[in-house]
């Protein structure tokens, strides 16, 4: 059973690292709304290609407030959740599973 301990050692490490990143690349599209960045630079078209397909569905069923978009503050709460729970629920099984 120490295989799969190690193996959802791992998993919950990688699933940590994947919300670290996505958290990182919705702020940066965030502060990228603020100014008004070449639309042509290789750096923002990467930045808003990697979030639109994590805040368009947010989009599609959370509609503006007064002109504020809300979305990229739900997605980075939904990252946080996942972090804060499903990381160190993998980690705990994984331990017990070890030991």
């Amino acid at each position: 059973m120490f295989v799969l301990g190690y193996f959802l050692q791992a998993l919950a490490m990688l699933v940590h690292f994947v919300l670290v990143a996505v958290m990182i690349i919705v702020i940066a599209r965030a502060v990228l709304s603020w100014v008004s960045p070449d639309p042509y630079n290789p750096i923002v078209r990467a930045i808003i290609q990697m979030s639109e397909p994590l805040l368009y569905p947010v989009r599609r069923y959370v509609p503006g407030f007064g002109g504020v978009d809300l979305s990229p503050m739900l997605v980075i709460f939904a990252a946080l959740f996942l972090d804060s729970f499903l990381v160190p629920s993998l980690q705990r099984i994984a331990v017990s599973l070890i030991a």
